[in-house]
């Protein structure tokens, strides 16, 4: 069965309508007959050819009768040659089951595994990583399909969807990750995290047992769970948990106008992701939905060099800024200025750092976030980062402490020293475990002091300043001579959130 050739006009006329009212891409669609004496499968094939000025969802209808036990689909698009600087074709694929396709319609979602895998089973009792096992009931799902970069010759595109007939299986019971990790709750601390991290549920090679072992081997005591666009990883963590690693839910929202992870989610929480920063009500009703659950929000690697991963929503109402993801880069330094000069206008929104690790190659805890916390617990570490009370390291071996004092008081990173513009303020840090690099503390000015640490790896690096001069001050720790995996020098090692000095 083919469909015609799909352009933006004649999809648009094909399409039906979305509850909020925006307009659905519907190809032409499949049915299956209720299967005759002996038959244990059947399959269609649907082929069709998507132009370049296209929408980016597309929906194909699939009647499904009774007595479904499975579905499977495959899918594969042309890839022709393209002249330099000219884009390619790039497809992402996923499926919604009967409960519709409606805008934030979680019932309805059953799975994504973008461009990484070309097919998906689904069943009562499993189903592909990155989908969601469970009945298959009689109705009408749809294959999403997301032409992500079209060719200028054009998509041709091919899905081959097979239902299996007979008894549907043993149900999937869901194991979530328990809520605590009694090895590593030292009360209140400074814990150890990577916020931002890929399974086999998604695009990343490590499976879930593999990150496990590689976030232990890291030195971090929580980790959170961060595959693109889908929440099947979350019903699955208690299989893989261990003592002393407490393991949070998110969801690496991937966007076409950027990629925001929704951290510290309830398990099973699936957030939607198709609009662009151009729908900015739909950005805040999925930011609210996240708010709602007790997450949080990250704008992550704002200028990342890859297409559709540069953030274009706007900050106001993220929660934390991915200023350092994975090894130092130029656009990590890139995301620092701009994230300085958001601070410097007055509008702080912490900073955290992530790994980012999707493959066994890509070190995990390279960087991460070290957060102050009453406990370590869900909702304790959230709040942690949320008022920032954090730094980021390249590494466990980095340590680093940093307070603001004066007129008898003291602050600490996040925190602000009430102190009359008159006051003296001294602002001490200390590191270790950063041999080779400078301590630098910096204020709204820019860099105000930097000393060289020694071949011990450890400093202590004081400052004196007023309120009066400085509205706040943080610390940045770096290596001139580069970094792990970078070959960018002065490369960042550690580097703290403000603390704000005097009275407002």
């Amino acid at each position: 069965m083919s469909s015609p050739d799909l352009t933006r006009r004649n999809l648009l006329r094909a399409g039906g309508v979305l509850a909020a009212g925006a307009a659905v891409n519907l190809l032409p669609g499949v049915a299956f007959a209720d299967p005759g004496p002996g038959t244990s499968q059947q399959t269609k094939t649907v082929t069709g050819t998507f132009a370049p000025d296209i929408p980016d969802w597309y929906y194909l209808p699939v009647e499904v009768p009774r007595g479904v036990s499975q579905i499977d689909v495959v899918y594969s698009y042309d890839k022709p040659a393209v002249p330099a600087g000219i884009r390619g074709n790039a497809c992402d694929i996923g499926m919604f089951g009967p409960e519709g396709i409606q805008l934030g319609n979680e019932r309805g979602f059953r799975g994504w595994s973008g461009g990484f895998r070309d097919r998906f089973s689904i069943s009562a009792s499993q189903a592909t990583p990155g989908y969601l096992a469970g009945p298959v009931t009689p109705g009408t799902w749809h294959v999403i399909l997301g032409p992500y970069t079209v060719a200028p010759q054009g998509l041709a595109y091919r899905v081959d969807i097979t239902l299996t007939f007979g008894p549907q299986g043993k149900p999937f019971r869901p194991n979530p990750a328990p809520l605590t990790a009694p090895a590593r709750q030292r009360g209140r601390a400074w814990y150890r995290g990577d916020c931002h991290l890929h399974t086999v549920h998604s695009d990343g090679r490590r499976t879930p047992e593999q990150l496990v072992a590689d976030s232990r081997a890291a030195g971090l005591d929580f980790i959170v769970s961060t595959d693109h666009n889908t929440s099947s990883a979350q019903l699955q963590w208690g299989d893989h948990a261990t003592s002393d690693l407490l393991i949070l839910n998110g969801e690496e929202v991937t966007t076409r106008s950027g990629h925001w992870p929704a951290i510290g989610l309830p398990a099973g929480t699936w957030i939607d992701w198709r609009y662009r920063a151009g729908d900015p009500k739909d950005f805040r009703r999925f930011v609210d939905q996240v708010h709602k659950a007790g997450g949080l929000v990250t704008a992550a690697h704002p200028f990342a060099n890859c297409f559709g991963c540069t953030y274009e929503f706007g900050y106001e109402i993220a929660d934390l800024v991915e200023v350092w993801n994975g090894p130092w880069t130029d656009d990590d330094q890139q995301t620092v200025n701009h994230w300085d000069g958001l601070l410097r206008s007055g509008q702080w929104i912490p900073a955290i750092g992530d790994s980012d690790a999707h493959n066994p190659d890509q070190v995990v805890a390279l960087p991460h976030t070290v957060v102050l916390a009453d406990s370590l617990r869900r909702q304790d570490l959230l709040a942690g980062l949320k008022a920032g009370r954090s730094w980021l390291a390249e590494s466990a071996q980095v340590s680093l402490s940093c307070t603001a004092s004066g007129g008898g008081r003291s602050a600490g990173i996040g925190d602000r020293l009430h102190a009359d513009t008159g006051t003296p303020v001294t602002v001490e840090a200390t590191v270790g475990g950063v041999p080779g690099s400078t301590v630098s503390i910096l204020d709204q000015l820019g860099v105000e002091h930097t000393e060289t640490v020694g071949a011990s790896g450890t400093a202590t690096v004081r400052w004196t300043t007023y309120p009066r001069y400085s509205r706040w001050v943080r610390v940045e720790v770096r290596r001139p001579a580069g970094g792990p995996g970078t070959t960018v020098q002065n490369a960042m090692v550690a580097m703290t959130n403000p603390i704000f000095l005097g009275e407002s």
